[in-house]
């Protein structure tokens, strides 16, 4: 049955950074970048956790290629084909590390997924994407990722509650993508009623995750620069408490 939550949620437009004493000198002093190791896929990665959508226009391969000169990470989008990675990977072999291929979790695209794969096997990261995670065919589909690639680092989402992360976790991903509806052209929460408020969304599975030793994505525009300070502070937060 239906009920009401009481709980404050909120999103980070609801909040501000309290500042606090440093012994910096100056913000060029700042250094952004992080190592993780993964809990399935044992990998690692070391780089500035700021990742570009798989969105059309976004997760490019000339993204990827501009990104990847500041330690940045692209998942690219779903729409290339396997002709497109080979061609990517023999021009820019060097962005493979820093690059994620996406798949949706439709009839043939766990076979176009693995295409991918075998014709390129130095990609380590895979994207599964859908709009709304809460589904019993998407964590199968994960299952399934994570049985034929065990070493490929898994990427999943969208979720927003910590229950869906941990079963995410345990069916063999790595990283969950979290947020429904606030990213700038998404039109889930528009169109459905469906979602939850991003910064309470990203502490809840945060603290979900870690208690998995999973990790978490906040999946959500960056079109304002305070945003994207506050995910990161979140991530220091979340990772050193």
């Amino acid at each position: 049955m239906p009920r009401i939550e009481n709980d404050i949620k909120l999103d980070f437009k609801d909040v501000l950074l309290r500042p606090k004493r440093s012994t910096l000198k100056s913000r060029s002093e700042v250094d952004l970048m992080r190592s993780f190791t993964f809990r399935n896929s044992k990998g690692s990665y070391r780089g500035i956790p700021i990742i570009a959508a798989n969105m059309d226009t976004v997760g490019t391969f000339e993204m990827a290629v501009a990104l990847h000169s500041f330690s940045l990470f692209t998942a690219v989008h779903k729409h290339y084909c396997v002709d497109d990675w080979k061609e990517f990977a023999a021009k820019h072999p060097e962005c493979i590390e820093s690059v994620a291929v996406s798949t949706g979790t439709g009839e043939n695209d766990f076979e176009r997924l693995s295409d991918i794969l075998a014709a390129v096997p130095q990609i380590q990261y895979v994207c599964v994407d859908v709009a709304n995670g809460y589904s019993e065919h998407f964590v199968h589909f994960v299952k399934d990722v994570r049985q034929k690639f065990p070493s490929h680092t898994i990427m999943a989402g969208n979720v927003v509650t910590g229950e869906m992360v941990e079963e995410l976790i345990l069916a063999g991903a790595d990283i969950i993508k979290v947020g429904i509806g606030p990213g700038s052209v998404c039109t889930t929460r528009k169109k459905t009623g469906v979602g939850y408020p991003q910064l309470s969304a990203v502490i809840e599975c945060a603290d979900a995750a870690h208690g998995l030793g999973g990790h978490i994505i906040s999946s959500s525009r960056m079109e304002d620069v305070p945003v994207l300070v506050m995910s990161l502070r979140l991530l220091v937060r979340e990772r050193t408490s």
